[in-house]
């Protein structure tokens, strides 16, 4: 294990916790967890993991400014952002981005190598899987940004495909870390949950 693997593991957990809290520090520090991931992924040859850090570099400063500036009527007692569920119509959406969107990338990362080989030595690992990755985190940090509840369910869907993936790898402190966010995920849900209810008591 390296101190890069080391530090961006801690790093993510912490991001992690403190979004499962709900708590607006959680994307200053998934920045910092953003770098560090960015050239592990590219020392292992997860080449869509790597441009996915691209994206929550982005979002990560998006959110930050979203959970910190909503809109009139979206402000909780903190006057940050509210959670909410999503629509129907998202849903539907949102499963259909994922499916299209993961068969389209796998073969566009399957080629890498072939299209640019002075950047990508070798075939990417496992091209379908880590798109999944890739197109499952990009809608999850999308309705994170929004505060959506849903997000924490394909955070799930996410976290148990990278435990099996990255532990296959080899890089399997990130898959114990994986493991781990399983669980805070599922306290993320709940909390969230808690916290929409809470909406109602506070306007009774």
């Amino acid at each position: 294990m390296s101190y890069l693997e080391f530090f961006g593991v801690l790093t993510g957990l912490a991001a992690t916790w403190l979004s499962a809290r709900a708590h607006i520090i959680s994307w200053p520090v998934g920045i910092i967890n953003v770098l560090l991931s960015f050239w592990l992924y590219y020392q292992v040859h997860l080449y869509p993991d790597m441009l996915l850090q691209v994206f929550f570099f982005i979002t990560n400063l998006l959110g930050w400014w979203r959970w910190a500036n909503p809109k009139p009527g979206e402000a909780d007692t903190k006057k940050q952002l509210k959670v909410s569920f999503m629509k129907p119509a998202q849903l539907t959406r949102t499963i259909l981005i994922a499916g299209a969107g993961t068969f389209l990338l796998g073969n566009f990362a399957g080629r890498l190598h072939e299209w640019f080989p002075a950047v990508f030595s070798a075939p990417s690992s496992f091209p379908f899987a880590d798109s999944f990755i890739m197109v499952m985190s990009i809608l999850a940090t999308f309705y994170m940004i929004q505060k959506k509840i849903e997000c924490w369910i394909i955070w799930m869907l996410v976290d148990l495909t990278a435990t099996v993936l990255y532990y296959v790898k080899g890089i399997r402190f990130y898959s114990l870390e994986y493991l781990v966010f399983t669980g805070i995920v599922l306290m993320g849900f709940l909390h969230w949950v808690k916290e929409y209810r809470s909406y109602s008591s506070q306007q009774a």
